[in-house]
């Protein structure tokens, strides 16, 4: 299965892909989107990989890598703990290299695993969060139509000090509505 966007498709991530995508994780301490990662070896992807293929086959997450028109794998994006019940789940997203950051992969990613919730899956309510200091993740959130619901203040701690987490959201109703 492919989802296929203008410059972007998102299809399943291969072992050789997670790979790829953990070699290039780069962090940007000008832009921080998570907690620093160091000490993940290249071959604790498989890892990720297995589970992964555990949550998918679980039903409660659906990844999908983010490829270039070329096939070059530049992130991944998700939707993650799947509520049949409540027919909500939250987004995560990763672009790890920073030159393959900020032209719109993203964005255009999220358009595409949203469509695929809200349209194939029938979901009705998807969630993020980010940290303050996320900026490049605030933009692409509100850009694809999220709207920002509340903040946990200062519940973070990132390089030195407490910072706050921003929560969006999007419900089906949005969704039709653009």
């Amino acid at each position: 299965m492919k989802l296929h966007g203008e410059r972007i498709y998102l299809a399943a991530l291969e072992r050789e892909d997670c790979k790829t995508l953990y070699r290039e994780q780069e962090y940007d301490f000008d832009n921080p989107m998570t907690d620093i990662g160091f000490g993940y070896s290249v071959e604790s992807s498989d890892n990720w990989y297995e589970d992964i293929q555990k949550r998918l086959e679980a039903g409660t997450h659906v990844r999908l890598g983010v490829f270039t028109k070329s096939g070059e794998v530049v992130g991944d994006v998700a939707l993650q703990d799947i509520d049949w019940q409540t027919r909500s789940c939250s987004l995560g997203m990763n672009i790890p290299k920073e030159t393959n950051r900020n032209k719109g992969y993203g964005r255009e990613a999220v358009g595409l695993i949203l469509k695929y919730g809200f349209d194939i899956m029938g979901l009705e309510r998807i969630w993020a969060r980010t940290y303050e200091t996320n900026h490049l993740g605030q933009k692409s959130l509100e850009a694809a139509g999220f709207v920002r619901e509340g903040v946990a203040r200062k519940a973070v701690y990132q390089l030195g000090r407490r910072i706050d987490e921003y929560y969006y959201a999007m419900l089906v109703e949005e969704w039709r509505e653009r």
